[in-house]
């Protein structure tokens, strides 16, 4: 979640002006709200979250005492892949995110068939990605998705047209599951080296190497 910082500020004639940020984090524009306050030139002070609702320096702090115990800072790779000659499509989906002051990672793929091209599969690993953030009660939040598809990602985003009817329809189910989870999607497209994790996990899952894990980059099992 980001939001942006309204301020009344107060020259030492007195004049006024409200101004507006950019959006940055909440913790962010904690820090900033408060060195701003120290000039003792603030006057009036407010934040807008990125859907519209106004918050104050107090709620903000609630919030985020909230958030540290849910997960939050969600980062998700995800990979398609599609063997021609067997008709086979693996998918592999990689979660990190925070909770409690530790950081955490979800591995898990998934063995297809009845697919017809990679393009489908990598619909089907974003679609179970949002299976898995469901899972681990991942709502009303921004998450950063990371792949290696630019032609998914961008349909996903809104910013390319989608005219075939069979990725349509994985368009409508992933846009009806992140409105339902309240999820607002980043997409960021990056290179198969950078995708290197989920696309082992859709290899193996072609295969048929099933894959699942839940724990703690510290090295505590959690699941």
């Amino acid at each position: 979640m980001k939001v942006s910082i309204h301020w009344s500020y107060q020259s030492k004639k007195k004049d006024r002006i409200m101004l507006t940020s950019e959006f940055v984090s909440i913790d962010q524009a904690l820090h900033l709200a408060e060195d701003m306050e120290q000039t003792n030139r603030v006057r009036e002070m407010f934040f807008i979250d990125q859907k519209g609702s106004q918050w104050n320096k107090k709620e903000l702090k609630k919030l985020i005492k909230e958030i540290e115990t849910e997960p939050h800072e969600v980062i998700v790779y995800f990979d398609g892949g599609y063997d021609k000659q067997t008709k086979i499509a693996g998918i592999g989906v990689c979660i990190y995110y925070k909770q409690s002051g530790a950081t955490y990672r979800i591995r898990r793929n998934s063995q297809l068939e009845g697919l017809e091209n990679n393009n489908e599969a990598e619909y089907a690993a974003f679609e179970l990605s949002l299976h898995e953030l469901a899972e681990l009660s991942v709502f009303h939040q921004d998450v950063i998705f990371r792949g290696d598809s630019q032609v998914v990602l961008n349909q996903i985003a809104g910013e390319w047209p989608c005219y075939e009817e069979n990725f349509t329809k994985y368009l409508d189910r992933i846009e009806e599951k992140l409105k339902r989870q309240s999820i607002q999607p980043i997409c960021e497209v990056i290179t198969r080296k950078e995708n290197k994790e989920a696309h082992q996990l859709a290899t193996q899952g072609i295969g048929g190497v099933d894959i699942y894990s839940h724990i703690s980059i510290d090295g505590e099992n959690k699941r």
